[in-house]
């Protein structure tokens, strides 16, 4: 379809509800991601707000700590989420049997650690649940890859990827989690990033 993402995302930018609700809107399958790191309550409980029953899809790679599972029970339990796991092919205990320990980000097999963990999972996801409206929580802060973009924008295969939390602060973020009851956590850890400001791949590729 023919969006005029200058003007969206004029509009947009710093209104995170509206744009949501714009682009449920819009009429078309969509689907918000998650990893259940720190305020990740929030697009979960504004895309949640917007439509009940929007399937929230979790690409669990196996690796997170205890209390990133904690949280993703409590939060799907608060907000009544309709979540969609996806595993890996191979579980963790399977996975290290065979290939031993995660491997660094200098180890010439992290790219396909990476790709069976996290890019195969959202691969197949975006196959069985067909959206043509994706909600991220990513935000400009996190890489320079993402500073470069936009809270709308329609990838090459026009996926319609709306970011409405782009430029939103944790200042922001912490206010909206106690206006809003909402629970937190600071225990997480991508073994696909290594480090806070490095890109995993799946938004390069998505």
């Amino acid at each position: 379809m023919d969006l005029d993402l200058d003007s969206l995302n004029a509009e947009f930018a710093n209104q995170p509800q509206k744009l949501i609700e714009w682009a449920i809107g819009l009429g078309k399958p969509a689907i918000c991601t998650t990893n259940f790191r720190p305020f990740e309550a929030v697009i979960l409980h504004m895309v949640s707000q917007a439509k009940a029953d929007i399937p929230i899809v979790w690409m669990d790679s196996g690796y997170n700590t205890e209390a990133t599972y904690r949280f993703a029970d409590e939060v799907t339990q608060q907000l009544g989420l309709n979540l969609i796991t996806y595993l890996p092919k191979r579980s963790r205990a399977h996975r290290e049997a065979i290939d031993g320990p995660t491997p660094g980000l200098d180890d010439p097999r992290h790219a396909a650690f990476t790709e069976e963990v996290k890019l195969e999972p959202f691969a197949r996801a975006l196959r069985e649940t067909a959206p043509s409206v994706w909600f991220t929580a990513l935000r400009a802060t996190d890489t320079a890859v993402r500073a470069q973009m936009q809270p709308v924008s329609i990838n090459p295969d026009g996926l319609i990827k709306v970011a409405p939390l782009l430029h939103w602060s944790s200042k922001d973020l912490y206010q909206y989690l106690t206006t809003h009851g909402l629970p937190n956590n600071f225990d997480y850890f991508d073994p696909t990033k290594g480090e806070d400001n490095r890109e995993c791949g799946l938004h390069l590729s998505h």
